[in-house]
Formats: structure tokens, C-alpha cells, sequence
């Protein structure tokens, strides 16, 4: 039986309402930046920008970069794979997708309307051959933006741009981690070079960046076991895929903010992490990986901690022909973002 009283006043409220029409704050926050003038933008009209940020390549030579809080920006780089080459073509697959937010609703926050975020374009490279050029290239832009007190979230490219980001962020204390990948990258030199995909994490320990005691590394797999060891002598935590499974979700993220405790911490999101049956669009894919909805969970978990960044590497959209990767990538920056904008509240 249909309470009339009710239903009438139902209609009384909503029956010729305007979609922003709504009393929840959280609600209206969203709909604030999703409608405009009553109308919601065209998701596929327009200039693709990272989770549809407003665009602003020249924030960083204003006197005050704009005000800006947060930057997402790009790293077109892949000179560091050890498997098949492509990441570089990632920032480009994930400014392509649309309709990611603007609404969180696990942390019932609207990030693009509550902080101050822009696009920023990529990092400038003086040469498309040069890993080391490179590498330097990627921590002298990313010092800029530390310099400015902005906190960026960064989308690659291959994983060794992680090292020279840390660099930049971790230059006056040694950051936190918590680290999601199906391999540890703490392996050494190879084939005469330090710089490369399976390494960043050994670099930034030993340039005193990043503290081991405090990064933990979640969803290890495959069989590059024996290259790893640097991680356990030097005191990461680490967890494998079938451990992940063993525990459970709420006793990772319980483990993840008592190794990262209240310091500052960064994230890096290797999309090979995720099983490839989500993200089969990368480098070196490794079955048996957590699914996207296990680590919007992991990174919702670390609501509260001090966060000063984070990135997504190894989108390599050509091995992927449904554009998931990227989808799935987008997302994970946009649950970043999130735990950002709750910071400043």
C-alpha cells in the first residue's frame, strides 16, 4: 500500500524540480561543478584534460602558480621498460576518458569543486632518447611544483619516473610510501643502467628520499621474486596478491597506515597491480592481480594521512583494445584526488 501522504509530498518537492534542486551539501557541492546554467557539459565535446580539470600549462610561471592546490600532469616517457614499450602514450589514453566524478560517493566529496586543480600539461623533455636527460628533466619539473607548495598527481609513462618525482618531494625529508604493483622495482643495475621500470624504489632509498621502514608494497606477484631482496633487507613491508586474499582488505589498509603512520607518505599505482582481466593495457601484465574495486578500497583507507602525491604508471593503451586501462587509471587518480580534498576540509 502507496502512503498517499507521503506520496504527495514526494511530488510536492520533487516533481518539478531543477537537477540541483537537492538539500545534502555534499550533493550540491557536486552538482555546482557538474551542472552550469542547468545544462551538464558534453562528455565527449570539448578539449580532453585529465579528469576533465581545467587546463592551465602555464601555472607555473605565474607569481603564484595560479593558487592551484593540486596539478595533474603528464609523463610521457617509457625509455625505462624491460618489456613491451608504449606507456608513453598513456597520459594521452587517460585525458581521453570522460565522465570520472565529479562525485565521490564512499568519501561523499566533489574534489574538483572543493580544491584548487588544474591540468598542467606534460613535463618537457629536452630529448625523446635520453633516459638520464629524461629522468632529470622529470625531477627539475617537479621540484618546481613542490617549491610552490602544490601536490601533484602525476600519470606516466613506465615506473622509473617514479624515482626522480620522489627526489623532488622527498628532497627536505624521506617520504612514506604505499606502493601497489605486482613487482617490488627494487632491483638493481641492469644492462649497465640504474635508471630503468624495475628499480625506482632501490634509487630512492639509497638517495635518502624515501624511508624503506615506512613503505609498503602491496600486491607482489610473478616470477621476479629473486630480484627483490633489497626490499626486505632494507625493511619495506611487503605483501603478495595471495596474502592480500589471506587477509583481507580492512587488515591491508590497517597494516598500510600503521607502516605509513602521520608523516608525510606518497602513493604510485602501477597498473599492473590490477589483474590484467581489468588492466590488460600494460607492459609487463601478471595474472592473479587485486581488482579495481580492492584498491578503490586501499586508497579510500588512507583518508586522514598526510599525503603529498601520488601517480598512475604503465597505461600502454595499444595492448589494450577497449580502453579499460585508462578508464580504470582515471578512476584511481580521481580516488587520489579524493583523499587530497579531504585534507583541506
Amino acid at each position: 500500500m502507496i502512503d498517499q501522504t507521503k506520496l504527495s509530498a514526494l511530488r510536492k518537492r520533487f516533481a518539478n524540480g531543477a537537477p540541483d534542486d537537492v538539500a545534502d551539501p555534499d550533493f550540491r557541492r557536486a552538482l555546482g561543478l557538474a551542472f552550469k546554467g542547468g545544462r551538464r557539459a558534453l562528455p565527449y565535446a570539448g578539449v580532453s584534460t585529465l579528469l576533465d580539470a581545467p587546463y592551465l600549462p602555464d601555472a607555473l610561471e605565474l607569481p603564484d602558480a595560479g593558487g592551484l592546490q593540486v596539478v595533474l600532469l603528464g609523463v610521457p616517457m617509457d625509455l625505462g621498460v624491460t618489456n613491451r614499450s608504449g606507456a608513453r602514450l598513456g597520459p594521452r589514453a587517460v585525458r581521453a576518458i570522460e565522465r570520472i566524478g565529479p562525485y565521490n560517493h564512499a568519501l561523499r566529496v566533489a574534489p574538483l569543486a572543493e580544491l584548487r586543480v588544474a591540468d598542467i600539461g606534460d613535463v618537457p623533455f629536452r630529448s625523446r632518447y635520453n633516459l638520464p636527460d629524461s629522468i632529470a628533466d622529470i625531477e627539475t619539473f617537479l621540484a618546481r611544483v613542490q617549491a610552490a607548495g602544490i601536490k601533484p598527481i602525476s600519470i606516466g609513462g613506465d615506473h622509473s619516473m617514479t624515482y626522480p618525482i620522489l627526489r623532488a618531494l622527498g628532497a627536505e625529508r624521506p617520504l612514506g610510501l604505499v606502493h601497489i604493483d605486482a613487482h617490488c622495482d627494487t632491483s638493481g643495475e641492469a644492462e649497465g643502467s640504474r635508471f630503468h621500470h624495475g628499480g625506482p624504489f632501490r634509487q630512492a632509498v639509497l638517495d635518502g628520499v624515501l624511508d624503506p621502514e615506512r613503505t609498503i608494497q602491496i600486491g607482489i606477484r610473478g616470477s621476479a621474486e629473486m630480484l627483490y631482496e633489497f626490499s626486505y633487507v632494507s625493511g619495506m613491508t611487503v605483501l603478495h596478491a595471495e596474502e592480500v586474499d589471506a587477509m583481507g582488505i580492512a587488515a591491508v589498509i590497517a597494516r598500510a597506515r600503521a607502516v605509513v603512520g602521520d608523516q608525510p607518505f606518497y602513493i604510485s599505482l602501477d597498473v599492473d597491480g590490477i589483474d590484467p582481466a581489468f588492466t590488460p593495457g600494460t607492459g609487463t601484465p601478471e595474472v592473479g592481480g587485486l581488482t579495481p574495486r580492492e584498491v578503490q578500497r586501499l586508497l579510500r583507507g588512507l583518508v586522514g594521512l598526510d599525503l603529498v602525491g601520488g601517480d598512475v604508471v604503465e597505461v600502454a593503451p595499444q595492448y589494450d583494445a577497449t580502453s579499460v586501462t585508462a578508464q580504470v587509471a582515471a578512476q584511481m587518480a580521481f580516488e587520489m584526488l579524493s583523499l587530497m580534498a579531504l585534507m583541506e576540509r
